[in-house]
């Protein structure tokens, strides 16, 4: 335990250093006893557990409410260890008020980051002394320089046996250029440091700007719905004063609504009559359409308007795409209103009404990535209770017609006639890889594999690699991740942004169930991979099947050409078993009529593919 003052004595912290005592209510706070930062790492270095340690040593939290990832509210981040959605708390430190927003670490939450970067003047760059930087401590390292910020980076975990603080202290100095005699040592599960780390943190970061006598301007970073009381806003002001009696004009939606409520999160919302410059809390403003309330938007009073609104941000842009159908068809209505309800908290997905042959109606949504798309359609199926199946995930592509006209596909059954399309462009991104170095060889092989183009290679120390790729997002999107982190046993970590797009030979490939199109099978691939997914699919589906009374042909084709075939053999009824003996003519004209029997029924009859086999054959894992 931490010795010092501010950190551990014995088993409760010493809260001789957090004084609440003489520290203005909000609104009257001096800007220059303001700290504004946000804890950025890559997933799983210690942003939450830090957070944890930060709100015990404030004293923000009763000892007896504690619990571990206390600003994780939603149960799906508690329980998969990671953060989903970037939460802020307001704590008192050494007569400061310091407001701390807790980022997501995966690279699919991006966008979190971005918005809480852009309500801070400093970030805490938090690094594990064991694992050393990773791809995403790069990107949002990178992030905060955007932004301007200051950076006081931190190695965490010192207390692992594995820690080797002096080698990843030397790397970030190489990288990043933060000098290794600035970079704070600190274990955020016993507290180690903590102490330190907030006194850097006051000295260090600057202390907002902005004009208390000047027109209002607020940023909203972030918005939630609740049911009762509408949507709850996170808001920064940067100019003027946000008070409880203000009608308030959003500049970009040009809505007008009068302030319901106001306050700050401590981390409990805790109501205030206003919030000064440099100072972030909530809004409730009875705003029942969550559009009025966007990520980026700019609040000013109706009565004396700021003239330029404040620099927003942009929408997130869907990456991956898929079909979300319910299983029991009557439960379409309640799968719209629970993506209407999603929506409001998690504005960076889309969806638009969807039918298929095969699944009946459904959604097609957009998602940032895998895990995006896997926490959506988890939280779907658990707060709403519905059942559903998702369809293989597929990419945007860009399809240009020879009339000169461009299509944009993301489902793959929309993919015009070969014979119209002059070319398909396909998604690009730019996949930066972290290594060691004994991995090298086995990473570049399944880049390779991947259709990827080395852009450039360098060591980050003699033990590590930085490896960056221009790779097409249809790659990564079903399973590199877990390719790389198994080939590296795990020790490989992956970042990646939007590259543009590129011209690709693509091909459709459709599956044909007793010569019958089923769309929810089809996919765009590489042509060079066209026979080998389809054989694949072919075989599959064979299995899982059911047998009919007729052979039932399952073909994988790409445009006109059968690539694969399987047969699911017919049952066959024994239509011989009362035939004891007597004429064999007798027996012939049995089987002549069964076999009759059989081809007539092929012609007319509909292969019924159960909900099982869409489940089974179109599991993200296989």
């Amino acid at each position: 335990m931490c010795p010092v003052d501010g950190g551990f004595a014995g088993p409760h912290y010493d809260r001789r250093t957090v004084s609440a005592s003489g520290v203005p209510a909000p609104g009257k706070v001096p800007s220059d006893r303001i700290r504004n930062f946000s804890i950025i790492s890559h997933v799983d270095h210690g942003k939450s557990t830090l957070s944890d340690r930060i709100l015990e040593l404030t004293g923000a939290v009763d000892p007896r409410l504690m619990r571990e990832q206390y600003l994780d509210s939603m149960d799906i981040e508690r329980e998969r260890g990671i953060t989903i959605k970037a939460q802020n708390v307001r704590v008192v430190y050494r007569d400061h008020i310091l407001h701390l927003i807790d980022t997501p670490g995966h690279v699919d939450f991006g966008y979190e980051v971005s918005r809480s970067l852009a309500a801070c003047e400093g970030a805490v760059l938090l690094v594990d002394a064991s694992q050393g930087i990773q791809a995403q401590t790069l990107a949002n390292g990178y992030q905060a320089i955007e932004h301007d910020l200051e950076i006081v980076a931190v190695l965490n975990k010192i207390d692992l046996p594995a820690a080797d603080p002096d080698r990843c202290a030397k790397e970030i100095e190489q990288v990043l250029g933060i000098g290794a005699g600035e970079i704070l040592r600190i274990s955020a599960k016993t507290g180690e440091g903590v102490a330190e780390l907030l006194d850097a943190i006051v000295e260090r970061i600057p202390a907002p700007r902005g004009d208390r006598s000047a027109p209002l301007r607020a940023l909203i970073f972030d918005s939630a719905y609740d049911q009762y009381r509408g949507v709850v806003s996170s808001v920064r002001v940067v100019d003027g004063v946000l008070g409880t009696r203000s009608r308030l004009r959003f500049m970009q939606a040009g809505a007008v609504h009068d302030v319901e409520e106001i306050g700050v999160r401590a981390p409990d919302p805790t109501k205030a009559d206003e919030l000064g410059p440099g100072e972030v809390g909530y809004l409730i403003a009875g705003i029942k359409n969550v559009g009025e309330a966007r990520s980026g938007e700019t609040v000013t009073d109706a009565s004396a308007p700021a003239g330029e609104p404040l620099a927003g941000y942009r929408d997130p842009k869907p990456m991956v795409f898929c079909g979300l159908y319910p299983i029991d068809g009557d439960e379409l209505p309640e799968l719209r209103d629970a993506l209407d309800k999603l929506k409001l908290n998690d504005a960076s997905f889309t969806y638009e009404p969807e039918s298929s042959h095969a699944l009946g109606f459904g959604f097609r949504c957009g998602f940032l990535g895998l895990l995006h798309m896997e926490i959506i359609r988890e939280r779907l199926e658990r707060e709403f209770d519905l059942s559903l199946i998702a369809t293989a995930p597929s990419v945007e592509y860009r399809a240009y017609l020879t009339d000169g006209i461009v299509v944009e596909v993301d489902n793959p059954t929309d993919l015009p006639d070969a014979s119209r399309i002059d070319h398909v462009d396909e998604p690009l991104l730019t996949a930066t890889i972290l290594t060691p170095s004994e991995y090298t060889g086995t990473v570049m092989e399944l880049c390779q594999s991947r259709r990827a183009d080395m852009q450039r290679m360098e060591y980050l120390s003699p033990e590590r690699m930085e490896l960056v790729y221009t790779i097409p997002l249809a790659e990564v999107v079903v399973d590199f991740f877990d390719q790389l982190k198994s080939r590296t046993k795990g020790y490989a970590s992956l970042d990646y942004e939007p590259s543009g797009y590129a011209t690709a030979n693509l091909a459709r490939v459709d599956l044909l169930i007793n010569h019958v199109p089923v769309d929810a099978f089809s996919t765009i691939v590489h042509r060079s991979q066209a026979d080998v997914y389809g054989r694949r699919m072919a075989e599959k589906l064979r299995e899982l099947i059911p047998r009919q009374l007729f052979d039932v042909p399952i073909q994988a084709a790409v445009g006109g050409r059968v690539v694969a075939r399987e047969t699911v053999k017919a049952r066959r009824k024994d239509v011989l078993a009362k035939c004891y003996g007597g004429d064999i003519t007798r027996k012939r004209k049995l089987l002549e009529r069964q076999k009759e029997g059989k081809k007539r029924m092929k012609s007319i009859g509909r292969v019924e593919v159960p909900q099982e086999a869409f489940i089974s054959a179109l599991r993200l894992e296989d």
